[in-house]
């Protein structure tokens, strides 16, 4: 199967004069840990900069309020935590009955590899909101062959090549060899036999980003090598997640994220040069990135 092109990104939905928050997508921002606390932070900045009308993090109540700080426009919820600092069982459940509440659900930044970092990346899967999955997300699904049947929801997941190569068992030599290749045949193995659960979308990132949902290709052009900084991808996810609780279809929100947070990169990049570009720069230009596509 080929997969059509697509050569441009979806504009941004105009908002109605009568427009409330609540029109705009409540997203929910999952992870965080001991050390890790600057990866929610940016998502969940993302998320608001993007445009969504209400976002909340979730994270472990050890760096819940260490995090909350940094994102004052948002609200949070602690995950509940053993005497250790370690999760407890309690947060798979508390999370499952908050993420009832919400429109999408972007998770992994920050969050830890565990056993009940993975339940809760279950839980995520097994429920019907769209859910934008990345970093420790991703690598929660690396001892989970079987997670593709058991997907209840739109996903969207945001792999660099090293965590494509775990999820696919691919060498990133292969990988890098034929990008969109290698993300369209994982995505129609990823999809088959759980195809009434919505849309699967694959967001290889890189250079010249690659998104797909297995029918569609999309290759991003906008973005810079000084986007190779820790706390990029973190925007990212945040920012798709935004997109789709806007009412973006979950390929249409991925193609768009992918292109804004290339052309924030760049705009960043004009100001202050390459070098010294870090991941709240890319928040700062996000907004005149946006405008760019705007209906």
């Amino acid at each position: 199967m080929t997969a059509e092109r697509v050569n441009a990104p979806p504009h941004l939905p105009a908002r109605p004069p009568d427009a409330r928050k609540g029109d705009f997508g409540r997203v929910l921002v999952v992870g965080g840990s001991r050390g890790m606390v600057g990866a929610v932070a940016l998502a969940t900045n993302a998320a608001l900069r993007g445009g969504a009308g209400l976002v909340t993090f979730a994270a472990p109540e050890t760096v819940q309020l260490a995090i909350a700080p940094l994102c004052p426009c948002a609200m949070s919820t602690p995950l509940p935590c053993h005497s250790t600092g370690e999760l407890s069982p309690d947060a798979v459940e508390l999370f499952s009955r908050i993420a009832a509440k919400q429109d999408v659900i972007a998770m992994g930044p920050g969050m830890a590899v565990g056993e009940l970092q993975a339940d809760i990346v279950g839980a995520a899967l097994g429920q019907a909101k769209p859910v934008v999955l990345d970093a420790d997300g991703l690598n929660n699904l690396g001892d989970w062959p079987e997670w593709p049947l058991h997907r209840a929801c739109p996903l969207v997941l945001t792999p660099h090549p090293g965590e494509f190569a775990r999820l696919t068992d691919l060498s990133t030599v292969d990988i890098q060899a034929d990008r969109q290749g290698a993300a369209v045949s994982a995505v129609l193995e990823w999809q088959a036999g759980a195809e009434q659960a919505g849309e699967l979308v694959c967001v290889l990132k890189g250079a010249g980003t690659v998104v797909t949902d297995g029918r569609r290709v999309y290759v991003n052009d906008t973005g810079n090598p000084g986007m190779a900084t820790g706390g990029s991808g973190d925007v990212l996810t945040g920012l798709i997640a935004a997109l789709i609780g806007q009412g973006l279809a979950p390929f249409d929100a991925a193609c768009l994220g992918v292109w804004a947070h290339g052309r924030a990169g760049d705009l960043a990049a004009a100001r202050m040069g390459q070098t010294s570009l870090i991941a709240t720069d890319l928040l700062d230009d996000l907004p005149a990135a946006l405008a760019e596509r705007a209906g």
